[in-house]
């Protein structure tokens, strides 16, 4: 099985990033490849980003309250950068009533406080594997 390639991010002006480090930590540990962008990405960068490392993943975490502003952001970005064969997941303080939107917009998973970094490991090891570099997702 190869290495993914996940790229980290926080976009917008969210100064929280103690999470997101645990996160990266997590999945370098279980294997992945991780690039963490830092601090304060406009959704250009993450995306610019995460064509110019050739991730399999990008993985938003936004405690700002600005999810659904970012993330649509983040995920029009990467499909009119032909980048839609990037799997987009995140986190962060997000209502359940605005989980089901995220996903029908095409972001593939969200994780909220109290999800362990296993589960965001279990979940990259099952979905990465079935998806082709050149298949559109989002």
């Amino acid at each position: 099985m190869r290495n993914f390639r996940i790229l980290l991010a926080k976009p917008g002006l969210d100064g929280h990033d103690r999470g997101v480090k645990v996160i990266a930590a997590a999945l370098r540990d279980a294997g992945f490849e991780v690039i963490y962008t830092g601090l304060r990405q406009t959704s250009e960068q993450v995306v610019a980003a995460a064509i110019q490392e050739d991730v399999d993943a990008v993985g938003l975490s936004i405690l700002s309250g600005a999810h659904m502003t970012l993330f649509p952001m983040v995920l029009e970005g990467l499909r009119k950068n032909g980048a839609d064969h990037i799997l987009l997941f995140g986190g962060g303080i997000i209502a359940d009533s605005e989980i089901q939107t995220l996903k029908d917009m095409g972001i593939s998973e969200i994780f909220t406080p109290g999800a362990s970094t296993q589960d965001i490991v279990d979940y990259l090891n099952r979905v990465l594997p079935t998806i082709k570099k050149d298949e559109k997702i989002i």
